[in-house]
C-alpha cells in the first residue's frame, strides 16, 4: 500500500476479475477491429527514454502490427499536449493527437475545458480511487519521486539534499529536466525544493521553490537549459533534476560512460502522478481505446515498471504474484521512497499557478 493525497490506498484483485468478467471477449474484439479499421494511433510526448516507453510502444506494434503509431514531439511538456488537442479541434489529420500522458494536475483541466473523453478500462476497478476520475476522463498510470541524476565523473560528491545544490562546488551544473513555465516535471522539481525548505504545501511551497531558484540562479549553479542524460552525459547539465525512473533509465543508457549516480534526497521527496486520457476530438478513438486497454494490462504495465516507473496497478499486480523478482531487485531501496509526499491536486494546482506565472518575475532564468 502506498498514501495518495492523504489516503492508505490498497487494490483489490477480486474487484480486478469482476471488472474484466464484465468486459467480454466479443467487446474486446469488437475494439480491436475497430481499431484496426481506423489504422492509427496518434500520441505525443512519448520519449522512448521517458519511463519504458520504448519498449512500450514496441509491445504495443507488436500485438497489433495493423496500426501505425505515429508519434508527435516527444519532448512536449503536458501543457503542450493540452495545446495540440486545442489547436487541432477541427482537425483529422497526422498532428492531432488521440492521446495524452500529462501531470496528474492537467487531467481535471482538460476535464473542465472539455478536451478529453471519458473511457473506462477493464482493469478500472484496480486503480486507486485517489488516482482517477470517477467518470472515468483520466486516470492515473505511474508514479515516481524526484532525484538528482549525477555524472560522477564531473561531480566528485554527489548532493544528498536540495540544500546541497546551493554549494560553490556545484557552480554551473544544476538543471531542470523541463521548463518550470510548462513542464510538469520541472514544476514538481520547485515545488520539491520548496517543501525542503520547510513551506507549507500548496502555495507557499510553490513559492518558497521559487525563492530557492533565485538563489540558485543567483549563484550561478543553475543551468538554464532543458537538461536530459545526453547533456548529463556531455557535462553541460552534471546534476539533473529528474523524475527518478528517468535518472535510473539515463543510467542504465550510458552504461558507465561516464558513471552516474541517482540520488533520493533526503527531503522535499516529493512523488508525482502522471494521468492517460483520450481527446475528444481523437481522429482515432478506437485505437486510442485499444490503447488505453493495453496499458493498463498487466503486460503494460510491466512495461512501465521495466523503466523504473510505479505502475498505477503495482499493488494489484505484487499482490498477485505477477511481478517478476528481477523487476523488484532493479527498483531503488523501499526506505528512500519512506519520505515521499503525494501532493492533492488542490495542492498542486495552487502551486503549479504561482512557479508558472511568477517563474520570469521571480527566477527570471529562460529555460530552454
Amino acid at each position: 500500500m502506498f498514501k495518495f493525497a492523504g489516503k492508505v490506498l490498497s487494490l483489490s484483485a477480486a474487484t480486478l476479475m469482476v471488472t474484466s468478467a464484465i468486459s467480454s471477449a466479443q467487446s474486446m474484439d469488437e475494439l480491436v477491429a475497430a481499431a484496426k479499421a481506423e489504422g492509427q494511433l496518434t500520441t505525443i510526448a512519448l520519449p522512448h527514454d521517458w519511463c519504458g516507453y520504448g519498449d512500450v510502444i514496441a509491445g504495443f506494434k507488436a500485438k497489433y502490427p495493423e496500426i501505425t503509431i505515429n508519434e508527435l514531439n516527444p519532448d512536449a511538456g503536458s501543457s503542450d499536449e493540452v495545446e495540440a488537442i486545442k489547436a487541432n479541434k477541427d482537425n483529422k489529420g497526422p498532428q492531432a493527437p488521440d492521446v495524452i500522458d500529462v501531470g496528474l494536475s492537467y487531467g481535471p483541466q482538460a476535464k473542465a475545458d472539455g478536451l478529453i473523453q471519458p473511457f473506462k478500462v477493464s482493469t478500472w476497478d484496480s486503480i486507486p480511487d485517489s488516482a482517477k476520475d470517477a467518470e472515468g476522463y483520466w486516470y492515473g498510470d505511474y508514479y515516481g519521486v524526484l532525484a538528482f541524476e549525477v555524472n560522477k565523473d564531473l561531480v566528485k560528491e554527489a548532493p544528498k539534499d536540495w540544500a546541497d545544490l546551493l554549494k560553490p562546488e556545484y557552480a554551473n551544473s544544476v538543471a531542470l529536466a523541463g521548463d518550470p513555465r510548462a513542464s510538469n516535471q520541472a514544476i514538481q522539481g520547485v515545488y520539491a525544493a520548496g517543501l525542503s525548505k520547510g513551506a507549507a504545501a500548496g502555495e507557499a511551497a510553490g513559492t518558497a521553490g521559487l525563492e530557492f531558484f533565485k538563489e540558485l540562479n543567483a549563484k550561478g549553479n543553475f543551468v538554464p537549459v532543458i537538461g536530459k542524460s545526453a547533456t548529463l552525459a556531455q557535462g553541460q547539465t552534471p546534476i539533473l533534476i529528474t523524475w527518478d525512473y528517468n535518472a535510473l533509465s539515463g543510467r542504465d543508457t550510458l552504461n558507465g560512460n561516464p558513471p552516474v549516480d541517482v540520488i533520493v534526497p533526503a527531503t522535499g521527496v516529493v512523488a508525482g502522478v502522471y494521468v492517460q486520457a483520450i481527446s475528444a476530438y481523437a481522429p482515432h478513438p478506437n485505437a486510442a481505446k485499444l490503447w488505453m486497454e493495453y496499458l493498463y494490462s498487466d503486460e503494460g504495465q510491466l512495461g512501465w515498471l521495466k523503466g523504473y516507473c510505479h505502475p498505477i496497478r503495482f499493488n494489484d499486480m505484487a499482490k498477485r504474484g505477477v511481478i517478476p523478482q528481477d523487476l523488484l531487485d532493479k527498483l531503488p531501496p523501499a526506505a528512500a521512497y519512506e519520505a515521499a509526499v503525494f501532493p492533492t491536486l488542490d495542492e498542486q494546482g495552487a502551486a503549479k499557478e504561482a512557479i508558472t506565472k511568477n517563474w520570469d518575475s521571480v527566477v527570471g532564468a529562460n529555460v530552454q
